[in-house]
């Protein structure tokens, strides 16, 4: 069966309909946080282009998985080890 479902998000000045099966609740938190963490670089990036903001953000957004994953391996290796 096909869960998807398309969502209309507005990020930075533009429009985009995203395709998945995440809830509407949570494509538009997700939408919200990415429009809070653009402005956030822009407002401390002087001059940046929406592309190079954008570029920063997906830098940052990895960079937190990443170290998340880390933790996560961590814990995992602390609980298996008890």
């Amino acid at each position: 069966m096909d869960n998807k479902k398309r969502f209309k998000a507005k990020i930075g000045n533009k429009d985009f309909t995203l395709i998945g099966t995440s809830s509407k609740e949570h494509m538009t938190a997700v939408t919200k946080i990415l429009n809070d963490e653009l402005n956030k670089i822009k407002g401390q990036v002087s001059r940046i282009s929406d592309e190079d903001a954008a570029i920063l953000l997906a830098f940052n957004a990895i960079s937190d998985q990443l170290d998340k994953q880390l933790e996560l391996d961590e814990l995992r290796k602390k609980v298996s080890e008890k």
